[in-house]
């Protein structure tokens, strides 16, 4: 069989696992829980079908060349709205593994936001801007996703060490769709040090990169398809660290109550001076 053909078939396969995910997802109401993530997969549920359509006028020249730039311009779009969706979906795992300490979950949603900012800025400061007109597209594109890659990859890491203190199965949804966003990041970057040099859809690496996006989409459709374990609640002793860390963060998120002080206005220093005035008016009228 044709390289070429098995590819199709992978991506005809990647679509429909998509399309899979997507019903389970709504049908288990799943994006309440979760509404970012509903939109990034309601993004590639619409936008697959259309960008292998594309693709496949590209290679058949339909249009006069017209998919070329359709193609182009909608791939990439869809690439850079991913980048950001993915986002907010670390946030979201983010706040759903820390639900049972409401305190360090807020705190530790203000410093993931600035350490995504910062992986943002560092990515985007990497890229070389010597290219001009549409040869950037691709260049921030890369660079959003390299820093969207990297904090999936964080977030999977925090998890996998801190299951034991939050008490978190590896059946649970949000460790699932970490773990699978944490493994397409590392292909990422696999794929990422072949981009180099030119790259074909028939390229090996091209293989495994599609290999482990239907390994992810299919372990997706297993938890969705699986009943999830319900939370137990959190039993910690009372020295716990984590438990400590979000008395920190309660106290950090208290105002406190509020003391009016009143301006001396000098009312002090006149006080201490007739003071000291009669002091010494008493002290001579002894020695007299």
């Amino acid at each position: 069989m044709p390289l070429q053909t098995v590819m199709s078939l992978m991506s005809v396969a990647e679509f429909a696992l998509w399309a899979v995910f997507g019903i389970l997802f709504w049908k288990n109401k799943l994006h309440r829980r979760f509404p970012a993530m509903g939109a990034y997969l309601a993004l590639h549920v619409v936008s697959m079908p259309v960008l292998l359509f594309f693709l496949y006028g590209q290679s058949q020249h339909w249009f006069h060349g017209l998919c070329t730039r359709i193609y182009f311009y909608g791939f990439f779009g869809v690439y850079i709205a991913s980048a950001v969706l993915l986002f907010f979906v670390s946030m979201e795992i983010f706040r759903s593994v820390l639900s049972a300490f409401p305190a360090l979950m807020k705190f530790g949603i203000v410093i993931f936001r600035w350490a995504v900012l910062a992986s943002v800025l560092v990515s985007l400061s990497t890229i070389s801007y010597s290219h001009s007109g549409i040869l950037i597209i691709p260049s921030v594109a890369y660079g959003l996703m390299h820093s969207v890659s990297i904090v999936e990859l964080c977030l999977l890491g925090f998890l996998c060490l801190g299951m034991n203190a939050l008490s978190l199965s590896a059946r649970n949804l949000a460790f699932g769709l970490a773990l699978g966003f944490g493994m397409m990041s590392a292909s990422d970057f696999i794929l990422a040090s072949f981009w180099s040099r030119k790259t074909s859809m028939t390229d090996p690496v091209q293989f495994v990169y599609e290999s482990v996006i239907l390994f992810t989409l299919g372990m997706w459709v297993a938890y969705c398809a699986l009943p999830e374990p319900a939370r137990q609640p959190l039993m910690v002793p009372a020295n716990s660290i984590i438990l400590r860390w979000n008395e920190i963060a309660t106290a950090l998120g208290h105002t406190g109550t509020q003391v009016a002080v009143q301006p001396s206005g000098g009312f002090l220093l006149t006080e201490t001076e007739h003071a000291m005035e009669e002091a010494l008016t008493g002290d001579m009228k002894n020695r007299s």
